[in-house]
């Protein structure tokens, strides 16, 4: 694998919220950066915003076809020869709403982008990997992945506990591979993704705010610290987290002392 300040990074879904975020930190560290989106336009704004002139690229994808995966990696080979660090950000989630009240197709969209994408990239970047003598992915984590259950989120949360999943048997079958796997779980992080999830459930919100203001943060808060241990994991099975057990208890312990609104430019 190339030194730190050389890497290069594909992070899908890498156009705005804890994606760019990524992107820009990596950038920061010395990385050259590959970001995708759904669309053109939103992988020109990506980069408009990174503003990192021909050390950042992107490409339009949609992770849910091998095709259109493979292509970002090809499109990463031939800007800059190689792919060392590939994260699988990319994610979509579902309105607040009872599972059986869920509309077919919007199951199917979250598990198509959340599971099926994932899957996509990385059997993309280890076959990649694999040819060009060793790489790492990083496959993002939400709730439900250590198997905590709440109402309302029950498809998103089935979705990134089979990511988990996933990402233990990729780890297993890596076991004797160049190519290495870890998990990045980045806890409660304020983004559109985050608000929209209660777009239809004003009163859900409020309530909830409550929570997200004492566990939650920033995205140029989080990014740093994941982006710095994602350059200096070497393990396959790696894991880097942002709100472990101990941070969020504490977090409670001083919420009485601590006044947080991280919602209000949201």
């Amino acid at each position: 694998m190339s030194t730190a300040s050389g890497r290069v990074v594909v992070v899908t879904g890498g156009t705005r919220g804890i994606g760019l975020g990524l992107a820009r930190e990596f950038l920061a560290r010395g990385c050259r950066v590959v970001v995708c989106g759904r669309t053109q336009s939103s992988v020109d704004q990506g980069l408009a915003a990174l503003s990192a002139g021909d050390r950042a690229t992107g490409l339009a994808t949609d992770v849910t076809d091998r095709a259109s995966v493979q292509a970002l990696w090809d499109h990463a080979v031939a800007t800059f020869g190689r792919v060392d660090v590939w994260v699988n950000n990319a994610g979509i989630s579902a309105p607040k709403r009872d599972i059986v009240d869920m509309a077919q197709e919007v199951v199917e969209d979250v598990f198509k982008v959340n599971v099926v994408g994932t899957h996509n990239g990385c059997a993309v970047a280890a076959k990649g990997m694999e040819a060009q003598g060793g790489g790492f992915v990083w496959n993002m984590e939400g709730f439900g992945s250590d198997g905590r259950v709440q109402a309302g989120i029950g498809i998103y949360g089935s979705s990134k506990r089979a990511l988990r999943y996933l990402t233990e048997a990729l780890v297993k079958e890596h076991k004797e591979s160049s190519v290495k796997f870890g998990f990045l779980s980045p806890g409660i992080v304020v983004t559109d993704l985050l608000v929209g999830d209660y777009a239809d459930d004003p009163e859900g919100f409020d309530k909830a705010k409550k929570i997200f203001n004492i566990l939650g943060d920033k995205v140029e808060t989080v990014t740093p610290v994941l982006a710095e241990k994602v350059l200096a994991a070497q393990k396959n099975g790696a894991r880097v987290e942002w709100l472990t057990n101990a941070k969020a208890a504490k977090r409670f312990m001083t919420a009485g002392f601590t006044k947080r609104d991280l919602f209000q430019d949201a």
